[in-house]
């Protein structure tokens, strides 16, 4: 059965949510784990392009990841909701840990080609499409409702933390060690989080049976698309990953625009998680954002602005300055996000909603770097990026101008009928710091 924390002190703090013992493991797990996916996310970038030299080979790494997850991922949030998550992440983490190793071993005894490394991205994107269900779905059963947003914002620093970390380890490692050296590294950093998933004494197991089934499947997609602003937080998802997709061109500005080489690549890749850090941080001295639908707007629109000066740009800090405010306003959104569909949707639909919400998440940007390769091959990476952020903020207005209750959407509704229960004291769930 699933459990919830035990209810906190109305006090909000910075770090509230690390007062639960549950929460603050998988957030350590995900901190450390997070460093060497980024690391391994890098060089897969790198290595693709030292063995082609084509943009075009850049971008269908994307496509390698994004057809797992439409493919799974509507599977995967039905499996989310019937089985217990706590053992699923456990089989993921696992699965996607052998997949590194398997790179980092062919890596190291020279056998790796392009296809390989697609054909490994896939099987880690297949395991992806259950993880992420499993693990969004998973943290509101970790705190209480009233500190959520505030465990959304740890969450974010940490995930952005690994982003700033891994890319400059990843660039150091590249260049002093060799590319296998990042895989090996990724590989080791996922018993973090299988250690947390152990120590976690949070239950997980749905109190009833479900099944498996279309029916269940029907079910969630007919929730997601009939609450408009979860249909709408979806679409500005696609539409920012989708147009904005820059990172996968980073070796070619990097190498060949302002030819910083392997190291300048890494801080490059790291520029937009300091940003993200930043306004993380900033976000948790927040008890309760107002204005959201018309801030969320705002954040998106400031992406893709960024986003198209990254693009024009020829210079490394005008660079390195545009993809961390790229960042921060992505932070800004996630977090909006994230807290909306989570406090809106019940628990018994939560993965669907996350394995729903997947397709939007990561098939706009995997999707993204594909066209974003292409459009490079044709016009130049410089032009391809400037008009994909030029294209963002259109399409956010379209938007904006198509969905008025996002226009006036100030906070998620206090006592909906969607929203999950108040959680409930459970013994040995929580810690509460003094």
């Amino acid at each position: 059965m699933a459990s919830s924390p035990q209810q906190a002190p109305a006090r909000q703090t910075p770090l509230v949510a690390f007062q639960y013992r549950d929460f603050r493991l998988l957030w350590l797990g995900q901190l450390i784990s997070g460093v060497g996916t980024q690391m391994q996310f890098v060089a897969i970038n790198y290595h693709i392009y030292e063995l082609t030299h084509s943009p075009i080979a850049l971008g269908l790494i994307g496509l390698f990841r994004v057809v797992p997850i439409i493919l799974f991922s509507l599977v995967g949030g039905v499996v989310v909701d019937a089985v217990d998550r706590r053992k699923l992440l456990l089989i993921t983490q696992t699965f996607m840990m052998l997949t590194a190793i398997v790179l980092g071993a062919l890596s190291t005894s020279g056998q790796i080609t392009p296809w390989a490394i697609y054909a490994l991205t896939s099987l880690g994107a297949t395991a992806v499409a259950f993880d992420n269900p499993a693990r969004q779905s998973l943290l509101p059963n970790l705190v209480p409702r009233q500190h959520f947003g505030n465990a959304v914002s740890l969450n974010t620093i940490a995930w952005q933390g690994a982003n700033i970390a891994g890319p400059a380890l990843a660039g150091f490692a590249i260049a002093r060690l060799g590319v296998g050296a990042a895989y090996w590294a990724n590989g080791v950093s996922f018993l973090a989080v299988i250690v947390a998933l152990i120590l976690m004494q949070v239950r997980t197991a749905p109190t009833e049976k479900r099944d498996v089934s279309l029916g269940a499947l029907r079910e969630g997609l007919s929730f997601v698309f009939g609450q408009p602003l979860l249909r709408a937080t979806m679409l500005l998802d696609f539409i920012a990953t989708f147009f904005g997709a820059a990172n996968q061109l980073l070796p070619i500005f990097a190498k060949d625009i302002l030819g910083v080489g392997a190291q300048g690549l890494g801080i490059l890749s790291s520029a937009g998680a300091v940003g993200a850090v930043f306004m993380s941080a900033g976000l948790s001295f927040i008890p309760r954002l107002r204005r959201q639908g018309p801030l969320l707007l705002g954040a998106v629109s400031l992406y893709g602005a960024a986003i198209a000066v990254y693009g024009l740009s020829r210079s490394f800090w005008l660079s390195f300055a545009a993809l961390a405010v790229s960042g921060a306003a992505d932070i800004l959104s996630t977090v909006i996000r994230q807290t909306v569909r989570q406090l809106v949707t019940p628990d018994r639909l939560r993965g669907r909603m996350v394995g729903i919400n997947m397709i939007f998440f990561m098939g706009g940007p995997q999707l993204g770097e594909l066209e974003a390769g292409l459009a490079a091959a044709f016009v130049g990476a410089p032009v391809a990026v400037a008009l994909g952020g030029l294209a963002c903020v259109v399409a956010v207005v379209w938007v904006a101008l198509s969905t008025p209750r996002l226009r006036e959407y100030d906070t998620e509704p206090e006592h909906a009928d969607s929203l999950a229960a108040s959680p409930q004291p459970a013994p040995g769930t929580a810690s509460t710091a003094d």
